[in-house]
């Protein structure tokens, strides 16, 4: 392992610094743990996604991801998934951060490089990627005093990934060579589609025919009044319309049921085996793990909990994996680089308020509109999937050898 004067006279004040209090509610889960680490809430939910993947082909798998100080606990995470903010980088933190979860492998996104914790895991011969290198992030304002130190901790990394071009250039001159490094695009969300129950699929598509169906999907309680009335708008225009609502929490769907039965609309009720007519107004989806199946039968989505502030929006490709047209409201911060991918490629619309709802699903009442927006999303939500393929690859490759060839030194 190349040495470094930059990164020893580092880790000497590394030694130097307190231990922080630092508890761990968690034990080590027995099998195979990877552990991740994200800058951005973003980045976490690539992730995210890369682990639910991975699971699939290694069953057994635990993820423990890691975030920046100052971020919130991602969403969606599942019982063999393990969230904690970072230590502090100082040895007795990090070391009793690696002595507690004892992971297998160690993937890092680009940004936030943290000397004692890359250069602490790597002498413990854990395997070290990095993924989504950009050329911005490759040289950090923090090791401008210690000025080979970006180069020594990028050598500690057995495999890079590169966002472009342009990065790789810029491992070159930093002294990483390239054989290390591979330029694949970012780690992206999106790829794997969610499963549903194939009968029951068809056997409520062929209930439904050729009624017209859009969904809202995640909904918040404060956000039922604003759907309503957009729904209203919609039956003006199509008389059969009808709206399959998910609420974000499915524990809110009585009381959601009662709103609804009150402002006088005609209601099924997915939770109590209730089958849509040609009299249902709205089907209540008020259940876990399902959809899978609302987003195939449905050619247009909202996304809510985006239309009032507080909830940070929900994830916008897992729609347009299965090929429904997005609207979302303004309030997305959680996800809104995905969401600018998607209107950047006119798959999403934005919209504000009931009547702006309203018409965008007026809009899409149009066939051929719907589906330039779902081929589009499409598009998109497929775009990482290469470089989804060659990092799980990668870290089959690093789980069944232990380790990876340390080519990125000079």
């Amino acid at each position: 392992m190349p040495r470094s004067l930059s990164l020893t006279a580092y880790m000497a004040l590394a030694r130097r610094g307190a231990a922080s209090p630092q508890s761990f509610d968690l034990s080590r889960p027995a099998g195979e743990v990877i552990w991740a680490h994200a800058n951005s809430l973003q980045k976490a939910a690539s992730l995210i996604q890369l682990f639910t993947l991975l699971e699939v082909q290694r069953p057994g798998l635990h993820l423990l991801l890691t975030t920046a100080p100052g971020l919130s606990q991602p969403d969606h995470l599942k019982s063999n998934m393990y969230w904690q903010v970072i230590p502090e980088d100082t040895a007795a933190d990090v070391t009793r951060f690696l002595d507690h979860w004892q992971p297998d492998l160690c993937l890092w996104t680009s940004g936030d490089l943290r000397p004692a914790a890359i250069e602490m895991t790597a002498r413990r011969k854990i395997p070290l990627l990095l993924l989504d290198a950009e050329a911005s992030a490759l040289e950090d304002a923090r090791f401008r005093w210690l000025p080979d130190m970006s180069r020594t901790l990028l050598q500690r990394f057995a495999r890079i990934i590169a966002v472009d071009e342009a990065a790789a250039q810029r491992l070159g001159r930093i002294g990483i060579t390239r054989k290390a490094v591979r330029v694949l695009g970012t780690l992206q969300e999106g790829g794997g589609a969610l499963t549903c129950d194939e009968a029951t699929r068809e056997d409520l598509a062929k209930q439904l025919g050729n009624r017209p169906v859009w969904l809202a999907a995640m909904a918040q309680m404060d956000e039922l009044g604003m759907i309503g009335q957009a729904h209203k708008a919609a039956l003006r225009l199509s008389h059969r319309q009808l709206l399959i609502l998910v609420p974000d929490n499915p524990e809110d769907g009585s009381q959601m049921a009662d709103r609804l039965r009150r402002w006088g609309w005609r209601l099924a009720i997915w939770s109590e085996g209730q089958q849509p007519d040609e009299d249902t107004q709205i089907l209540l989806a008020d259940t876990y793990g399902e959809m899978g199946l609302w987003y195939r039968l449905a050619p247009v989505t909202f996304m809510g909990s985006s239309l009032v502030p507080g909830f940070g929006g929900r994830d916008p490709y897992e729609p347009a994996a299965l090929g429904s047209a997005i609207l979302y409201g303004p309030n997305v911060g959680r996800y809104l680089s995905a969401y600018s991918r998607f209107v950047a490629a006119g798959a999403a619309r934005i919209v504000k308020d009931a009547d702006s709802l309203a018409s965008a699903l007026a809009t899409l009442s149009a066939a051929e509109q719907v589906a330039a927006m779902a081929h589009a999303g499409w598009d998109v939500s497929s775009a990482g999937a290469e470089v989804t393929d060659e990092v799980i690859e990668m870290i089959h490759d690093a789980l069944d050898l232990g380790t990876l060839d340390q080519e990125g030194a000079s």
